[in-house]
């Protein structure tokens, strides 16, 4: 299993990113994905995830700016960034978690793509 995340990158305060993330399971069955951060001198946290079913979570500090989406087709998932701050600022990883069978799952992640949010 291998997950290329690409879009980060230097944008102005209430400017937007994409980020991508595909993920390559072979026949295997990808069950959900998400999009964690690492913010300077911080804990990795969770910004957004997305179910097999399409239903998503968000952390409450990017409702209603950020929107993760996934593109079942190619195994991509997505993570529009909008109204971006500052204290956005981190390294984002995505995360897929794979089902193998008989109750087999597995979490992976991807490489971090930098986001950085200028004043």
């Amino acid at each position: 299993v291998q997950l290329q995340a690409s879009g980060g990158g230097l944008v102005q305060a209430g400017g937007s990113l994409r980020l991508s993330c595909a993920v390559s399971a072979g026949s295997n069955t990808i069950v959900d994905e998400a999009w964690y951060r690492q913010r300077p001198g911080k804990q990795r946290e969770l910004v957004a995830s997305i179910q097999r079913d399409d239903s998503t979570n968000y952390a409450d500090y990017v409702k209603g700016r950020f929107t993760v989406s996934r593109d079942n087709a190619n195994n991509t998932v997505y993570l529009q960034m909008n109204s971006l701050k500052p204290e956005d600022t981190a390294v984002y990883y995505c995360l897929a978690r794979v089902f193998f069978g008989s109750r087999d799952y597995r979490a992976y992640w991807g490489q971090g793509t930098q986001v950085t949010v200028s004043s």
